[in-house]
């Protein structure tokens, strides 16, 4: 059995990334890079707290297009904007700390 070194709960009943999610200040953009092509940015997340990784394939799969993250951010191909703050919602991040700009 595996134990959480943060709450000291086993690994299945830990409950430091939800508690994290609540904590984080997001916000989510719309850039625009070279060739006139559309990315949207997520940042603001604490890469120690939150695997990015993981949210980045969950938000992909969602929205059907390529993406990475990489420095802290998780940039998605195309302008996402419009259902972003409900999925982050439905991942359990706080609709108050969630900002569209």
């Amino acid at each position: 059995m595996n134990v959480c070194e943060k709450c000291g709960l086993s690994t299945d009943l830990c409950v430091c990334e939800a508690i994290a999610k609540e904590s984080q200040k997001i916000i989510v953009k719309a850039e625009e890079r070279k060739f006139q092509k559309v990315y949207t940015v997520i940042e603001g997340i604490d890469n120690k707290e939150i695997d990015l990784e993981q949210l980045a394939k969950k938000l992909k799969e969602k929205f059907a297009c390529g993406g990475t993250a990489k420095a802290g951010k998780i940039e998605l191909q195309g302008n996402h904007i419009r259902g972003m703050k409900e999925t982050l919602i439905g991942l359990g991040f706080a609709p108050e700390r969630v900002i569209i700009r």
